[in-house]
């Protein structure tokens, strides 16, 4: 459902108390649409009896760019907004751990759960401003490139490719390439005109933006790992949930957090092997680098975990003691992630 009409149904809508609109930068037909916000939207309608009723705005349809939804859910001009936690640089210092690339597992599901684990505790501050219904990962960075084939870190010198954060810009200099910041939707035109070499995003991505026609190469490190990960942010306005009845924010929190963590986990790590066999069928090359490939790029990424410590000791925060609670985390639901253990998080 877009902005044409109201996730609700007829029989509800007769009941219907309050009209909740959401906003975000990509189609629906996108995962997060498709696969999290209209399932977990549905389940609040029926839950609720009617009495909760969503609109639902892709593509920023409501206004603006990408880097204001956070803005735009703070202050009011969105009820809620799907958004990445890099398009505000410094406003969550502590989630951007997860974004590193020693910390995600390989899985959404996976580091999805870790991460509620810290939302009442470490994690708490940087939502302080609006109502965190969910902060999520999705499966990981697989590096998707036009003319270029990468199977070493030498492959990468160079090239300029689209960073999605701070710690994206760091590993792509590690690299010895040269970090371009663009939104997402931004992306298929950029690297079909030549502006972009290429870019880290999951396979789930690529499809509904074309990529897997424009990008020819896709390639993924051992063991499970990728190219870091982004951390998403689904947020309400704070003053909004708390205009609500009691029992109707009770709806609201039964369906969000960890339920909606394992919901979205799911759909994100189901989504990408699909893409993939999609992306072969077009006959794009797919490299899995062994572990003697992915070393150099492992070994590389080890600086972006030190620029982020010196960042957090600069902040005042104690990154390493957050740095290894997101890493047990991590490792605590890993036997979770299908086929069990998914990559490694030392």
């Amino acid at each position: 459902m877009t902005a044409s009409g109201l996730l609700g149904g007829d029989g509800s809508a007769r009941a219907q108390e309050v009209t909740l609109t959401v906003h975000h930068f990509l189609s629906a037909k996108a995962v997060n649409q498709a696969k999290m916000i209209e399932p977990w939207a549905e389940s609040i309608t029926e839950a609720s009896g009617g009495r909760i009723a969503f609109e639902i705005f892709p593509s920023m349809t409501m206004g603006g760019s990408p880097p204001e939804l956070y803005q735009q859910v703070r202050d009011g001009v969105a009820d809620i907004v799907w958004t990445v936690l890099g398009y505000t640089p410094g406003v969550f210092p502590h989630a951007e751990v997860f974004n590193l690339p020693s910390v995600h597992s390989g899985s959404a599901l996976v580091t999805n759960l870790a991460i509620q684990d810290l939302m009442d505790g470490p994690l708490a501050v940087d939502f302080e401003q609006v109502h965190p219904l969910l902060v999520h990962v999705h499966s990981g960075q697989a590096l998707h490139t036009v003319g270029t084939s990468v199977r070493s870190i030498e492959d990468a010198r160079g090239l300029k490719l689209r960073v999605p954060s701070r710690s994206g810009t760091w590993m792509i200099e590690a690299m010895g390439a040269e970090p371009v910041g663009m939104p997402v939707p931004d992306v298929p035109q950029a690297m079909s005109q030549g502006v972009l070499d290429g870019a880290f995003l999951p396979f789930e991505v690529a499809l509904p933006l074309r990529l897997i026609d424009i990008a020819k190469y896709h390639t993924e490190l051992a063991g499970g790992h990728r190219f870091g990960t982004t951390t998403f942010l689904l947020a309400m306005n704070q003053e909004r949930y708390e205009s609500l009845p009691d029992d109707l924010r009770a709806i609201i929190d039964d369906h969000s957090g960890e339920a909606l963590a394992r919901m979205a986990g799911e759909a994100w790590d189901a989504v990408e092997p699909r893409v993939m066999a999609l992306a072969e069928a077009r006959g794009n090359e797919i490299m899995h680098l062994d572990a003697e490939q992915s070393a150099p790029f492992l070994d590389a990424f080890r600086v972006t975990e030190e620029r982020w410590l010196a960042e957090m000791a600069e902040k005042g925060i104690d990154g390493a003691a957050l740095l290894a609670a997101a890493k047990e985390a991590v490792a605590r639901h890993a036997p979770e992630a299908p086929g069990g253990v998914i990559g490694a998080s030392e």
